[in-house]
């Protein structure tokens, strides 16, 4: 029987974990794994919620008012949920500065995913062409992946861009905004295709319409960005939850690994980490080893692996994370009408701009405000409380946003490398943007605006916000898959090329980074590297 022991309990952690089980392996994890707090009156919609619960104000602002966001708060329109606090919350033990960058990491049970918006978009063969992964990519692992976890969507205009897998279930019913935006776009389809290469389609989301596995149905709580108290929405803590039940998986919370050790030959044979209650030092020895920490993470604990056994640790060069510009619209067409509270809350469809490289496609979420704290938008009307109060009121059905992505390259100068923290290490990130994103970003924004205009909405000006490198939490590249044996590199099966039975199945290993989210493609590139070092 083969054996491995795993390093999170992310996305990729966990079906890595699914996929070795489903093979015959022995399976153990090691994770810090902070746990969620249970949900709150979990059949209660967002109104019904505010009336019932003992202290809304407390659940939704956070009882020091964490989540609100004060004027001049960088453009940032919403604040991070207080009860979602344990997703984001720091390890003394892993210590990082940057440089360009706004880096998070996760230590919760199911990692960053934790705090995802399902957003579902599979990688095209131009956008793997240097995955060296086959004329089929990764096509199957997603459908398999689907299966698991349930992806509603449909074959539509978007699928030119975002390939169509098995086991895809029909999108949630539109809200009321969403549905006049895409009976628009069917009306102006020509123009915005032909014209302005722009094109529409419902998003493609990990959120379930039925009950099936001990998860619910989505019901439009309209409480999805508090957290879904049905698991309609999937987070990975949920695949954690039924691995626990099987008797060849072993999970072992409250450690953070400090290091891997290889023998003589250079192959990967114990791991220690330290029992965080107990200060206690653990050694597990290890066949193989699968680090899927996340690629902040998991690059450090390489990089302090690699100084323990021999004195030095390089710079891992080409990170790389997606830049997002949120650019905020008025849909003229549903101002003063009635907003509706019971629906799903996170984006329903979704936009994509053709640009000359295919590779550099423009990739647009489009949310239309439902449920949201209101004090961000509120404030940035430049008229007295009681007036923007008015405005807002008049203005909530037609108010939405697009969340604009774009591509990232890896490049020498994006680095992540250690320095000495007293008796510890400490990550330092540096990142600086390419030469030519100013104006891609005009560019595409410009088309951007255009599109939205042939739509019926207004972008207010000054509005538009570009995020900071980091704020999408898209890291990937530091040491990327190579058909090529090179030093840093691994093998497209995930191996590491200088460390014998040491595999990544995060996005440490992606050459090169679309304009898409990555999770869902990071569950499916775990399966397919599951499947490989089973039958290796």
């Amino acid at each position: 029987m083969k054996r491995v022991l795993i390093v999170g309990s992310g996305a990729s952690g966990v079906h890595f974990a699914q996929t070795a089980l489903e093979h015959g392996a022995q399976v153990t994890m090691l994770d810090v794994g902070r746990v969620a707090p249970a949900p709150v009156l979990p059949d209660a919609s967002f109104a019904r919620f505010k009336r019932e619960h003992a202290d809304p104000a407390g659940y939704f602002l956070g009882s020091k008012f964490e989540s609100v966001l004060f004027p001049g708060a960088k453009g940032e329109y919403y604040g991070f949920p207080p009860h979602k606090g344990f997703i984001f919350a720091p390890l003394e033990r892993f210590r990082m500065r940057a440089s360009g960058f706004d880096p998070l990491t996760s230590f919760a049970r199911g990692g960053l995913a934790e705090a995802w918006t399902g957003g579902s978009f599979p990688f095209n063969a131009q956008e793997l062409a240097d995955f060296t992964l086959g004329p089929e990519g990764l096509l199957a692992n997603y459908g398999r992946v689907a299966a698991r976890i349930g992806i509603s969507g449909a074959d539509d205009d978007l699928s030119r861009f975002t390939p169509v897998h098995e086991h895809l279930a029909p999108g949630l019913p539109l809200d009321p905004h969403s549905a006049q935006l895409f009976e628009r776009y069917g009306r102006e389809r020509e123009h915005l295709n032909t014209r302005l290469g722009a094109w529409m389609g419902r998003t493609r989301a990990a959120v379930r319409a039925d009950d099936r596995e001990g998860r619910n149905g989505c019901t439009n709580l309209g409480r999805c960005l508090w957290s879904c108290p049905r698991e309609a929405l999937y987070t990975p803590s949920l695949t954690l939850r039924a691995l626990l039940k099987h008797e060849r998986f072993t999970y072992l919370s409250g450690r953070h690994v400090a290091r891997f050790e290889a023998d003589e030959s250079n192959r990967v044979r114990r791991v220690r980490a330290v029992e965080l209650a107990t200060g206690r030092e653990e050694v597990h020895e290890v066949e193989s080893l699968v680090l899927a920490a996340g690629t902040l993470a998991s690059a450090k604990l390489f990089l302090d692996s690699l100084r323990a056994h021999g004195g030095r640790a390089p710079a891992l060069a080409g990170l790389m994370d997606n830049r997002q510009v949120l650019v905020p619209f008025v849909n003229l067409a549903m101002l003063r009408r009635r907003y509706q509270s019971d629906s799903y809350q996170y984006h329903q469809l979704a936009m994509g701009f053709e640009r000359p490289d295919p590779r550099h496609y423009v990739h647009g979420l489009v949310t239309t405000l439902k449920t949201a704290l209101i004090h961000p938008i509120v404030q940035s009307v430049p008229f007295d409380l009681k007036s923007a109060l008015w405005i807002f009121r008049n203005a909530h059905a037609a108010l939405g946003i697009v969340n604009v992505n774009f591509h990232d390259d890896r490049r020498p100068g994006n680095r992540v490398e250690l320095e000495a923290d007293g008796d510890s290490t400490r990550l330092v990130v540096q990142y600086a943007p390419s030469n030519d994103e100013p104006e891609r970003m005009k560019a595409a924004l410009a088309t951007v605006k255009k599109a939205l205009s042939k739509l019926g909405c207004v972008v207010p000006p000054g509005m538009a916000h570009v995020r900071p490198m980091g704020a999408s939490v898209h890291y990937a590249g530091t040491l990327p898959m190579s058909a090529t044996r090179a030093p840093l590199t691994t093998s497209p099966a995930g191996e590491s090329h200088d460390i014998a039975g040491l595999y990544f199945a995060d996005g440490t290993t992606f050459p090169f980074l679309p304009a898409k989210n990555l999770t869902f493609t990071l569950m499916a590139n775990a399966d397919r590297i599951a499947q490989a070092w089973a039958r290796a």
